[in-house]
């Protein structure tokens, strides 16, 4: 079971727990404010868009081309933009901090 915390463009700060799926879906089924998820979790379209907190980039790791092209059409882009459906919900991202970028 992971725990993860999703800070709002509000400044609100969710934490979910999961075991399974991607980090997307969990936001969706949990309803954190400004991760849609418009594609359905297929790496096109950017909608859950989040910023890593630096001190846990290593638990997330760095994204994959295709996840990097994507975000570069973001405005919001930064070091540690992740696209949360690529990222898989496992015991590695427990305590992991994510900043909802949209």
């Amino acid at each position: 079971m992971a725990k993860i915390t999703f800070i709002t463009r509000d400044n609100e700060s969710i934490t979910v727990e999961g075991n399974s799926g991607n980090v997307m879906e969990l936001a969706v089924q949990n309803k954190i404010k400004g991760i849609d998820g418009n594609c359905g979790g297929v790496c096109s379209c950017a909608t859950c868009h989040v910023h890593v907190e630096p001190s846990d980039w290593a638990k997330t790791g760095a994204p994959n081309a295709m996840e990097s092209d994507m975000l570069e059409f973001d405005e919001k882009v930064s070091d540690h933009s992740r696209l949360s459906c690529q990222m898989k919900v496992t015991e590695d991202l427990d305590g992991v901090v994510l900043k909802v970028a949209n």
